[in-house]
């Protein structure tokens, strides 16, 4: 069967919630005959895959899922949870019927064979939000804690002797679903499992006559757990915060009739009515009303907007002072935030070059410890004729550090809380290596209009040719720019309507990347162009006049027909007000920031002047993506909107698309700022920094506890209950200190 006829396939997988969860997924999956490029997004909870037809069926796969310990459905449902193997205790409830909308639980990706194999206890969906001790990690701890319990108490009330039969009797029932999760990821090919290690240490130490402390430490390691899946579960918090942001009704009006109904269901051009202090249920326009929205649930905006009709507004937004009409403009699936959830869903699979490094590592570092716990256990027995009970104890308190599970959660747990993080204030990064890139850009390159600038520059001179008036030149400008949504073409646009001009039919218009724009007005070619390309067809009536303009910062366009110029039009874009503390703040961080713009070179230098950087002028789209080029040794960023600067946006180390344009920031970039604020510019370096430093913190926290314990284990300075504490510790630990990263402060200087 050949390749070409695969099909992509998708399914909802619930109870992914640990480090290794999707390469279990994946490397079971992947062994199917006729499948190929698996993927498995822990926090979207989907697995997608190409399947050849005529080779393995659907419902192979989803077994399979299902007797590594998951839930799983086709995409669109919600997947029913398989009961996990556990000992007696109350029911944990039905498993969920299926409906219409998949559950999300978000988790830090990883792949190793470690903490998670076959049978690992997850959490049903339905879970999630209880108490520990409702939990199916929860009943496993109680049930063990009252079974050491038991077993103390029987030792001080009969004789250790007896004790010592009642802590073997509690270690093996707390070990059995332990081992029997070893057993099935034994048959699938994954030997190396937390559950295989802490079995085979439980058991040896039974064997040695350790029996009260192998009871101790099947205890502990259901505590870890439990903790573990706590910690897991706060970080997972932020995404899950940002599907609530949407309300789950909407007022729809229909015939001049209000009636609820639910958000979901809302289409495009349909009128909902958005009451003071309602959520707004969808991405739209205003159609009816004036009032303040606060933007803060999607953008982090902290202060209401003043938005009116024709203004487009965010679903999760909040209108503020008054009653708002609004045409749905998006699917309820297709709107800002549910775009939003899945970019930071999804941005696991770019995965940092540090994640990969540490993924590589994990993958030896386990064998290398068992084999190491092997020669811990026979050599100094066999050679120097040491004793055997110390040896074996200490080469079973080896095998419990053998599992890597902090440090490879180290690396996506800081990567998802800042992702998290920063989509709660607008700032998106796709995804880890974006992040990794980003904290070590040196040189920052700005586009200028929109960008730096508010974007809504003004006309402020218009100056006609001889023999021609203001508002014939108006009239052929305003008919070459209709339908554009260029900033100089909307200031035009705006000066023609507040002076009763209409535009002129225009037909086969096209813009001129860095030039201007031309189309057919009154059945002759007509430009609006910059004053060089107009005076190379001499359509430049006053080239003194453009000069001084532009000398006073303003940006000049020049308005002609073939070989007849018409005019001049003087406009001016104010920098943004929070631009030159941005650019102070980024050569504060080590940054050099440059603007490159395709303006004439004095408008230029009025803004660059003015913030206090380096520019270059008259820069067609090609021309900014050489200079990028030239800079991208030195690790760049480039800044702009996403459309025009695309090239650009590419070629740097890292594109950042500024601005609500959602459509090309969510898209097109390697990171987005949904805010108008270039003081997000610097906040989004900040986070990247804060984050590589928080991964650092992590990867030193895994391996230096797991050094330690390593030494200490071998000179029998530490025994088995401290080797599982050091395991299950160091990943709390980690995760802990990568929830701080929720916490981090965008406007502190990183």
């Amino acid at each position: 069967m050949s390749g070409e006829q695969a099909q992509r396939h998708e399914w909802t997988v619930t109870g992914m919630d640990c480090a290794s969860c999707g390469a279990k997924v994946t490397r079971a999956v992947e062994r199917l005959p006729g499948v190929s490029k698996v993927s498995v997004a822990l926090m979207a909870e989907r697995l997608s895959l190409m399947l050849e037809p005529g080779t393995t069926g659907s419902d192979e796969i989803e077994d399979l899922v299902r007797r590594l310990g998951y839930g799983v459905a086709p995409r669109g449902q919600e997947a029913p949870r398989r009961k996990p193997f556990v000992l007696p205790g109350p029911p944990a409830g039905p498993a969920a019927a299926p409906g219409p909308e998949p559950q999300h639980a978000q988790g830090h990706g990883g792949r190793h064979e470690g903490h998670g194999a076959p049978g690992h206890v997850h959490d049903h969906p339905s879970e999630q939000g209880k108490g520990w001790h409702r939990t199916a990690k929860g009943r496993l701890v109680i049930l063990t804690g009252a079974l050491l319990a038991t077993a103390w108490g029987f030792e001080l009330l009969t004789s250790a002797e007896a004790g010592y039969w009642a802590f073997l009797a509690a270690c093996l029932i707390g070990v059995a679903p332990v081992a029997k999760r070893a057993w099935q990821a034994l048959r699938m090919g994954q030997p190396f499992t937390i559950e295989a290690l802490m079995s085979i240490a439980a058991i040896g130490a039974l064997i040695i006559g350790a029996a009260e402390e192998a009871a101790l430490v099947v205890f502990l390691f259901a505590v870890g757990e439990v903790l573990e899946g706590v910690a897991a579960g706060k970080a997972r918090d932020g995404i899950r915060a940002l599907a609530d942001l949407v309300p789950k009704t909407a007022l729809l009006e229909v015939n001049g009739k209000t009636q609820e109904v639910a958000a979901d269901s809302l289409e495009i051009g349909q009128q909902v009515l958005v009451r003071p202090g309602d959520r707004i249920p969808a991405d739209g326009e205003i159609v009816e009303g004036i009032g303040g929205v606060d933007e803060s649930p999607v953008t982090g905006e902290s202060l209401p907007r003043t938005r009116g009709p024709g203004e487009p507004v965010f679903a999760g937004s909040i209108s503020a002072e008054s009653a708002l009409r609004i045409r749905v403009t998006r699917e309820p699936a297709d709107n800002t935030i549910a775009r939003i959830i899945r970019l930071v869903e999804e941005a696991e699979e770019a995965r940092a070059p540090t994640e990969r490094f540490i993924d590589r590592f994990s993958r030896w570092y386990m064998p290398a410890v068992v084999a190491v716990a092997a020669l811990v256990m026979l050599v100094p027995p066999l050679v120097f004729a040491a004793d055997w009970g110390t040896w074996v104890y200490r080469g079973l308190a080896l095998l419990l550090i053998g599992c890597p599970c902090a440090l490879v959660i180290s690396v996506p747990a800081s990567i998802a809380s800042a992702l998290s993080a920063g989509a709660r204030r607008g700032l998106l990064m796709k995804g880890g290596a974006v992040i990794e890139a980003a904290a070590d850009i040196r040189r920052l390159a700005f586009d200028k209009t929109g960008t730096l600038t508010h974007g809504r520059p003004a006309v402020v001179r218009i100056l006609p040719a001889p023999g021609v008036t203001e508002a014939r030149l108006l009239a052929v400008a305003s008919g070459i720019e209709a339908g554009s949504s260029h900033p100089l073409a909307q200031a035009i646009l705006r000066r023609a309507e507040a002076a009763g001009v209409a535009p002129l039919p225009a037909r086969e218009t096209r813009a001129l990347p860095g030039k201007g724009a031309e189309a057919m007005v009154e059945g002759s070619r007509a430009w609006v162009a910059s004053p060089r390309h107009a005076a190379t067809l001499g359509g430049l009536h006053d080239a003194a006049m453009a000069e001084s303009l532009e000398a006073q910062g303003m940006t000049v366009v020049a308005v002609f027909h073939e070989g007849r110029p018409l005019g001049l039009i003087a406009l001016r874009d104010e920098p943004r007000d929070d631009a030159a503390g941005a650019m102070r703040r980024l050569k504060a961080m080590g940054i050099e920031p440059i603007m490159l713009t395709g303006d004439n070179p004095r408008t230029a230098e009025a803004v660059a002047g003015a913030l206090g950087i380096g520019f270059r002028a008259g820069m067609l789209p090609e021309d900014k993506l050489a200079a990028i080029r030239e800079m991208a040794g030195d690790g760049v960023m480039m800044i702009g909107d996403g459309i025009n600067d695309a090239p650009a946006l590419k070629q740097a180390s890292v594109g950042v698309a500024m601005g609500s344009g959602t459509d090309v920031a969510l898209e097109t970039a390697d990171a987005a700022i949904l805010r108008d604020r270039v003081s997000d510019v610097p906040a989004l370096i900040g986070l990247a920094r804060a984050t590589m430093g928080n991964i650092r913190q992590n990867v030193a926290i895994a391996l230096g506890l797991k050094a330690v314990f390593l030494v200490t284990s071998v000179l029998g300075v530490t025994g088995l209950w401290i080797a599982i504490l050091a395991d299950t510790g160091a990943t709390v630990l980690v995760t802990l200190n990568a929830l701080r990263l929720l916490r981090h402060d965008p406007e502190r200087v990183g």
